[in-house]
């Protein structure tokens, strides 16, 4: 912590919450946290960290991405592969996470290559290719056995989001909607375009309905999450991309979803398996 006193921003709290080197938790009362971040890369590297400018508090909202964070695919890249276009997809998929394209164009261009693909081999995806993370099960229980609301706000879809909400245990569920005629996907989307704008307004929303004072998590690992990773009072990047893991101020690299909980200091004993 030598290095963070001589740049002005004494800790308040620091410790390895698990002792085995790979997770820390600090707060800064009065630093900025963009600087702090950049002094805790250098000297921390490869920890599953949280920062914050606040004493850390349990989280009294869950705001999470699904594709790559609660979930280990990209639904639409597996989905595409049912249409023999895997490759076009996925190509466009990574580029729109780095915020590289903007993701409502790609998310529309995307959508239009599945243009007569069987409805059918949206259930067949999530049968054989769609699972979630490690930990992501635990996670969202333990939360919300600490009172903790959970909502999965994701630029995916909701013939996926809906089946992995209910799965995870998450309160309510956002996306999009592919349109659907005569049992083929017609490469359109059913309603406005659930983007990066959307997941923050929801964050917002949530934040609004519990009132002053609560506290915040947010999780993703794409560009497009970046604003509500920002707007959340933990904004966790999880095995994210540059641009994300640089916007928030927690991330997880190493560990699975379960290190959220420890970032928490919630004691393994406390967890709920489900």
């Amino acid at each position: 912590m030598t290095a963070l006193d001589a740049a002005g921003m004494p800790v308040a709290m620091a410790g390895m919450l698990e002792f085995c080197g790979d997770v820390l938790q600090l707060s800064f009362p009065q630093a900025e946290l963009a600087p702090a971040r950049a002094l805790l890369d250098e000297h921390f590297g490869a920890c599953d960290m949280l920062a914050a400018n606040h004493r850390i508090e349990l989280p009294h909202l869950l705001v999470s991405d699904m594709d790559s964070t609660m979930i280990g695919q990209e639904c639409i890249d597996e989905l595409a592969d049912y249409a023999g276009i895997k490759d076009r997809v996925s190509a466009i998929t990574e580029r729109a996470m780095r915020g590289e394209l903007d993701f409502g164009q790609a998310l529309t261009q995307r959508v239009g290559l599945l243009e007569g693909l069987d409805e059918d081999a949206i259930a067949r995806c999530l049968a054989e290719r769609i699972a979630p993370v490690d930990g992501a099960r635990t996670l969202v229980a333990t939360l919300r056995s600490r009172g903790c609301r959970a909502v999965l706000v994701t630029g995916g879809f909701h013939h996926f989001a809906d089946e992995v909400g209910a799965q995870l245990g998450f309160d309510r569920v956002v996306g999009n909607r592919l349109a659907v005629a005569d049992g083929r996907l017609t490469g359109a989307l059913a309603g406005p375009i659930s983007d990066a704008g959307t997941k923050r307004a929801t964050l917002e929303e949530e934040r609004g309905q519990l009132g002053a004072g609560a506290r915040v998590l947010a999780m993703g690992d794409g560009a497009n999450d970046i604003p509500m990773l920002q707007a959340a009072d933990y904004g966790i990047a999880y095995r994210a991309k540059p641009k994300a893991r640089d916007a928030a101020n927690g991330r997880i690299d190493s560990g699975d979803l379960s290190a959220v909980l420890k970032l928490f200091d919630i004691p393994e004993n406390e967890w709920v398996a489900r």
